[in-house]
């Protein structure tokens, strides 16, 4: 069975050389023809025609199908639905921003956690991605740019991990994924650069800290209390909001990187006001920021956005209690790209 090369770290590669016998540079120059968009070893024209023939009997480089791309009218957002090897679908996300262009990329197919206002989990969990699937939503989607966009900076600058998926149950492929992407001769992409959301997993976030890789750390929060927050989130059950709180603290205390908790406004659900105090009470002092959104809509859910009005009444509790937050605005929405909207789908 072929071997996947594109998920093989640098050292890998160059002991891989040398165990064959070639020479060392060869590596080099093989990574960075997998990072900008190589589908095929035929595609390196600087390798010797017989070593590309080796490599090609060796390994297989993964290439994902582009099913289907949308724009939105809103904003520019775009979506795109990426067929993978195997057949199985996952989405991403590219959003623009005065500071450059963010992806938002999936880390696996399906998603165990169950969120209930998340379409992630509604299919149900197939597989775990591989390195080089999270590294081809960056590269393809990075070709799909029209030329000029591609030209005067602006390749994407910013990576979060927030699309199809619990990037901490695939811990191990994630952790790759990021050496693999902030390489230097790669893509190198800064690891302040990357955002990691996660629904919990305390100890994964204490593993990921020990990494010490400097990304920023986002913790879908989305209750202040256990009851409401088992009830969003059934992953809670096993942990609960304290001990997710204090994972949190662990982390800021070993990367000195803020952690960023996130918090979707539902209506009549976690909108009250004692929550708000609650909340206020929670981040008093942590060194956090709280991200504030309102909730995107998904067709199947019950679930809906809070209020203008209680959201107002909301972010003044927070306001007035010195809570250091942001109310986030929701891109992609009319293409269901926004946060919790991307889903498995399939389209023949």
């Amino acid at each position: 069975m072929k071997r996947d090369i594109k998920s093989m770290l640098p050292e890998e590669l160059e002991e891989y050389f040398n165990i064959t016998g070639q020479q060392q540079f060869r590596a080099k120059q093989v990574f960075k023809w997998l990072h900008f968009g190589a589908v095929s070893f035929a595609d390196m024209t600087d390798l010797p025609q017989g070593l590309r023939f080796e490599l090609d009997n060796e390994f297989y480089i993964s290439v994902p199908v582009l099913v289907e791309k949308q724009i939105s009218a809103k904003d520019g957002t775009e979506k795109f639905l990426w067929r993978k090897r195997d057949g199985d679908t996952v989405e991403c996300v590219l959003m623009r921003y005065s500071h450059g262009l963010t992806i938002c990329i999936s880390t696996q197919v399906g998603c165990k956690m169950g969120c209930v206002f998340c379409s992630s989990a509604l299919d149900g969990f197939k597989r775990n991605l591989a390195a080089s699937e999270m590294l081809d939503q960056v590269v393809f989607t990075q070709l799909q740019m029209a030329p000029g966009q591609q030209n005067n900076n602006k390749r994407v600058t910013n990576i979060v991990l927030m699309g199809i998926g619990e990037p901490l149950d695939n811990f191990d492929n994630v952790m790759r994924f990021i050496r693999l992407i902030t390489h230097p001769s790669g893509l190198n992409i800064g690891s302040r650069h990357i955002t990691l959301s996660t629904c919990g997993m305390p100890e994964n976030i204490d593993r990921m800290a020990q990494y010490d890789v400097q990304l920023t750390l986002a913790i879908s929060l989305h209750a202040p209390d256990d009851e409401t927050r088992s009830m969003l989130m059934p992953s809670n059950k096993k942990t609960g909001v304290m001990e997710l709180l204090d994972a949190g603290k662990r982390y800021f205390n070993k990367t000195g990187r803020r952690v960023t908790y996130e918090y979707a406004l539902v209506d009549g659900v976690n909108d009250r006001p004692w929550q708000a105090e609650k909340l206020s009470e929670l981040l008093k002092n942590s060194g956090s920021h709280l991200n504030i959104i309102l909730l995107n809509n998904i067709i199947e859910s019950t679930f809906k956005a809070a209020s203008k009005k209680n959201a107002g009444i909301f972010t003044d509790i927070l306001k007035k209690n010195g809570v250091n937050f942001t109310k986030r605005r929701s891109l992609g929405a009319d293409i269901e790209a926004s946060c919790g909207q991307l889903r498995r789908r399939h389209i023949l």
